[in-house]
C-alpha cells in the first residue's frame, strides 16, 4: 500500500543580492495563503539589496515564510534530496547565483538547495536579473536549462495593461507560479480577443 502523507507541499524560495528584492518578497506573500510551506533562504547581499529597494526589514520578509533557513547552514532539510519538495524558486537570481548552479560547484544554501533540486528532478525557476548579457551569461543559461532549470527572466507582459509596477510584478509571479501548477490570481490570461481602446469623446 502506497504511503501517503498529509504534510503541505513545500516550495523553496530563495532571494539572492540581484535587484528586483520585490519578487521575491511579493513571492512569499502570494505563497502565504496558497496552502504550500515555504522554505525560505536569503542571501546577505539580498538583505543589502532589500534595505536599498524597499521599506521591509528581514525580519519582515521571515515573518511571511513558514521556515527561515540561515544562508550558510548546508545541513539544513532542503539540501538534502530526501526532503520532498515541489522545487525551488529563485527570485530574483543574481548571475553568481546562477553560474554556481551552473558549475554544480555550490558554496551556500541557495545554489545547493538548487543542486538538489536539479538532481531530483524538481522544477527549478531562476527569476534572473541581468542586462545586457555577455557570452558567458548565456553559456551559463544555456547549462542550467540542459541540466532541467526554467530561466525565467521577469520580462513584463504589456498585453496585459499593467497599470502599475505591482501589475507587472505580480503577473509575472502569476505566471511563475502557473509553472508549480499554483493558481495566484495575479494573471490576466490571454483569451485571443484584442481590447480595443475607448473612443475619444468629441
Amino acid at each position: 500500500m502506497k504511503a501517503t502523507s498529509s504534510h503541505k507541499p513545500r516550495i523553496i524560495v530563495g532571494i539572492t543580492g540581484a535587484s528586483g528584492a520585490v519578487y521575491g518578497v511579493r513571492l512569499l506573500e502570494l505563497l502565504k495563503d496558497s496552502g504550500v510551506e515555504t522554505h525560505l533562504v536569503m542571501s546577505r547581499a539580498a538583505q543589502i539589496t532589500l534595505a536599498y529597494e524597499t521599506s521591509f526589514k528581514v525580519a519582515d520578509i521571515e515573518r511571511l515564510a513558514s521556515v527561515v533557513h540561515p544562508y550558510n547552514d548546508i545541513a539544513a532539510s532542503c539540501s538534502s534530496g530526501s526532503f520532498k519538495t515541489m522545487g525551488m524558486i529563485i527570485a530574483p537570481c543574481s548571475i553568481k547565483t546562477m553560474s554556481e548552479i551552473a558549475s554544480g560547484v555550490t558554496s551556500n544554501l541557495i545554489s545547493r538547495s538548487a543542486d538538489v533540486v536539479l538532481k531530483e528532478r524538481r522544477r527549478l525557476v531562476l527569476l534572473l536579473r541581468e542586462t545586457p548579457l555577455h557570452i558567458g551569461h548565456i553559456r551559463s543559461m544555456a547549462s542550467v536549462t540542459e541540466a532541467g532549470a526554467i530561466v525565467y527572466p521577469p520580462v513584463p507582459a504589456f498585453y496585459a495593461m499593467p497599470k502599475t509596477l505591482a501589475d507587472m510584478v505580480d503577473h509575472t509571479l502569476g505566471r511563475v507560479l502557473d509553472l508549480f501548477d499554483i493558481e495566484a490570481g495575479t494573471v490576466r490570461r490571454w483569451s485571443g480577443e484584442k481590447v480595443r481602446p475607448s473612443a475619444k469623446k468629441k
